[in-house]
């Protein structure tokens, strides 16, 4: 049976990846003019349908979304969504989903180059882009979302990791970007969000994606930045993203 899928996987994933690759060509065009014509809630719109559109493609793949939030969200204020990290298709159900909020990233630098509409949203969208090698812009870069969370009333996602789990076992949090947001954005909720079982649509690298892959999305209860001591805070949010993930 296993063999049958992996087969079956070839041909569905050179399907979705031409899905991909149009709708990738296609919304760069059109977020370009959104937010040069009609300002930013028109680029905003065009970037939530592109993610809801590659959520759809992996349909194509025989892959299902269990999305769980465990309370309401606090509105019209900062929230710092903390994530585990397991692959590049994390990144669409967030946008998605939680797209109320207005999710930006804080993304390597390399993916702010050359990738149509994914590199556009990054450099324009509210996104920040830090380099690896450099710790001192990467700082500035944190520091400079923070403070827009904070004006904006947005929100920013976080990997805490650092790197993505390819087997989706988490990794130690690493704990500089999560103060450094603390300490921008101290208005802020913390949003812990586990993810289980995405690592898998990479575990042949980008091809074949495996077919019938079901993701878990938790989105627990928001913790207030200001009710907690910084390290206290990180630890809690790393305990509650933990111990939600499927490692089934």
């Amino acid at each position: 049976m296993k063999t049958v899928s992996k087969i079956l996987s070839y041909p569905l994933s050179v399907i979705f990846y031409i899905l991909f690759g149009f709708f990738l060509l296609l919304f760069d065009p059109i977020q370009r003019i959104c937010l040069r014509v009609f300002g930013y809630q028109a680029h905003k719109n065009s970037v939530d349908w592109f993610n809801l559109l590659i959520v759809r493609s992996l349909h194509v793949l025989g892959t299902t979304y269990d999305v769980r939030v465990h309370s309401s969200i606090p509105n019209n204020v900062p929230i710092i969504i903390a994530s585990n990290h397991q692959s590049m298709w994390d990144i669409p159900p967030i946008i998605w989903f939680l797209r109320k909020y207005h999710p930006k990233f804080i993304s390597k630098i390399e993916l702010g180059k050359k990738i149509p509409t994914i590199s556009y949203n990054l450099k324009y969208g509210g996104s920040v882009l830090i380099d690896r090698k450099n710790p001192q812009q990467a700082t500035q870069q944190i520091q400079k979302i923070g403070r827009y969370i904070q004006e904006h009333k947005r929100s920013v996602v976080i990997f805490p990791e650092g790197t993505r789990s390819r087997d989706g076992v988490p990794k130690p949090f690493k704990r500089k970007g999560l103060l450094t947001l603390f300490k921008n954005a101290p208005d802020a909720h913390v949003l812990p969000v586990s993810i289980s079982h995405s690592w898998r649509l990479q575990r042949f690298g980008m091809f074949p994606i495996p077919i019938g892959t079901h993701l878990i999305f938790i989105v627990h209860p928001s913790l207030k930045v200001s009710e907690y001591e910084p390290d206290a805070l990180i630890n809690e949010v790393e305990a509650t993203v933990k111990s939600h993930i499927d490692l089934n």
